[in-house]
């Protein structure tokens, strides 16, 4: 075993504020802090190896947040969201055919006409040139690893993961020490599920009294179309096939800029079979009668996937904390039923800058943020939310005809009446506790890809550009290492390896006639960084952690 050396001290910098993460709800805090006070200083550090490379979003995105942000974006040539949604359609689907159901009868809020169809690693792309321009520093390739604390247990801002140290923990050549980046005040933008968000939740018990935070998981392709087939701002949505009633999901399919369109498929993870494999539902979708042939003479470009929260308004934990707050989907602001939530962390991102422009100009440094936490409810966060409370516990525990029936009229409620007759439901069960065990499920059983129009994983996570130094410590960490083969195996087939989209785990039998010997291999180069695995293995047994900065998928136009 190699002795490694004591690591020497982190070098420090001192900030007013250190966000983690350049998505758009860090970016949005970061220019808004420099639009209300321009003498403060503003970091950003983002663990992709450049702003945008690790977000991935449909995307429709309602543009209240940009507008609000930077009103001027609009009459800008170099803006990213040039092509608007010219028409919104939304079918149900069976296994040879579907119904498109009339738009009156869909709830006003779900109409996506004044939106815009893109990309938003563009736009965080857009708006990081525009935050640099006002002043802030933004590091990217650097993985946000520890939360720093301060005397009084306060956040005082986070270091750097190490770089440069070996699979066996030992320094190599290449060794440089992470560094600390100290704020008076912290934001926390890591997306859903977030590593360092995680911790902070526990330790501060922020999600007390709150019902447990629910996710699904979304994949998404990128393909360039025949341009007779290309229709600029046509919006698709879809439920039902090839998931059954009782599990929540559905489609997207959006045209956007240069005849490219993106296609993707949602899989709430409180689904029961074990055997269910999100990636190659996803795959199945794409062969629908009514949805093959837009694939044909087309091009694939990319893939990705990513954990969307779900839980909305009855999930969302207590924001923030002494020295700090939660914004963006690390707080979960997505409106599930809209499929959209980068307007509400950019509202959320300019809202904590907000709290900590006035903070800081009255000499404060390291308390709470008590009027965030207040204000998101009572404003236009709060509002986008509450409506819509209710559809993901009805489409739970009702499936899906009945559910997202019920689901519609309730928010017709809202809309008409601004009170839902059914309270605020609950959510149950946590999504890594809804798993049947094999005795008790019908296994699904997936047809082999063709290569045309569906794929296997491995061949996606090439199109994704996913890239991770090899010989460094293997960032998806098991607490006990025995539970996979001697627990999930036998009860449940292990999971992970068809939950993961992208291939990372496997069991693999030294000898493969007999299944004899399993082993649990994880082929953590294989990480997209979707986070499903840190939610839905049922020992909650893999802890997601940053690897290496830099490393992971480096999507483009995703």
């Amino acid at each position: 075993m190699p002795i490694t050396p004591e690591p020497p001290a982190r070098e420090a910098m001192d900030f007013d504020a250190v966000i983690v993460g350049a998505g758009p709800a860090g970016l949005a805090a970061a220019i808004r802090l420099k639009q209300l006070s321009p003498d403060a200083s503003v970091v950003v550090v983002e663990k992709g190896s450049e702003v945008g490379a690790h977000i991935l979003s449909g995307a429709v995105i309602d543009p209240v947040g940009l507008d609000r942000l930077t009103p001027e974006w609009r009459e800008d040539p170099e803006r990213p969201l040039k092509t608007q949604v010219a028409e919104d359609r939304f079918y149900i689907l069976g296994p040879a055919g579907g119904l498109r159901l009339p738009n009156f009868i869909m709830p006003p809020l779900m109409n996506n006409h004044g939106c815009f169809v893109g990309s938003l690693g563009n736009l965080c792309r857009y708006l990081a040139a525009r935050a640099e321009a006002l002043g802030v520093e933004i590091y990217p390739g650097f993985a946000a690893s520890e939360v720093i604390f301060g005397e009084n247990g306060e956040v005082v801002g986070i270091a750097t993961g190490d770089m440069g140290i070996a699979r066996d923990g030992s320094h190599k050549a290449s060794y440089t020490r992470g560094m600390e980046l100290r704020g008076k005040y912290t934001l926390f933008a890591e997306g859903a599920r977030g590593s360092l968000s995680k911790q902070l939740i526990a330790r501060f018990g922020l999600d007390k009294d709150r019902e447990p935070q629910k996710y699904g998981i979304g994949l998404k392709e990128l393909w360039r179309l025949d341009p007779a087939k290309h229709k600029p701002g046509l919006v698709q949505h879809s439920f039902g096939w090839p998931l059954d009633n009782s599990t929540g999901g559905g489609s997207f399919l959006y045209h956007i800029e240069d005849c490219q369109a993106v296609v993707g498929f949602v899989v709430h993870l409180n689904y029961t079979n074990p055997t269910l494999s999100p990636f190659d539902e996803f795959q199945r979708f794409k062969t629908h009668p009514m949805v093959a042939p837009l694939f044909e003479g087309a091009t694939r470009l990319s893939y990705g996937a990513r954990a969307i929260t779900e839980g909305g308004w009855q999930s969302v934990p207590k924001l923030c904390f002494p020295g700090g707050a939660l914004i963006g989907c690390a707080a979960g602001f997505v409106n599930l039923p809209r499929i959209k939530g980068s307007h509400n962390a950019i509202l959320s991102g300019m809202l904590a800058a907000e709290h900590v422009t006035a903070a800081l100009t009255n000499g404060r440094a390291g308390d709470e943020l008590t009027g965030y936490e207040d204000d998101w409810r009572a404003g236009d966060i709060g509002r986008d939310l509450k409506k819509v409370r209710n559809v993901k516990p009805l489409w739970s525990k009702l499936g899906l005809y009945a559910g997202v029936a019920l689901g519609g009229l309730d928010m017709w409620c809202h809309h008409l009446f601004n009170v839902s007759p059914l309270g605020t439901l609950k959510h149950g069960k946590r999504d890594c506790d809804t798993l049947r065990p094999l005795s008790q499920v019908k296994p699904i059983v997936y047809p082999k890809p063709d290569g045309r129009i569906s794929f296997d994983k491995l061949s996606s996570v090439f199109v994704s550009n996913t890239n991770h130094e090899e010989d460094q410590p293997v960032h998806l960490r098991l607490k006990d290492p025995a539970i996979p083969v001697a627990i999930n195996l036998p009860e449940y087939g292990e999971p992970a390896r068809l939950y993961c989209p992208a291939g990372v785990y496997e069991i693999v039998y030294d000898d493969e006639a007999e299944k004899k010997d399993p082993r649990f291999v994880i082929n953590a180069q294989n990480c997209v960084h979707c986070k499903t695995c840190d939610i839905k293995d049922p020992a909650q047994n893999i802890d997601w952690t940053p690897p290496e900065g830099g490393g992971g998928p480096n999507y483009p136009n995703m």
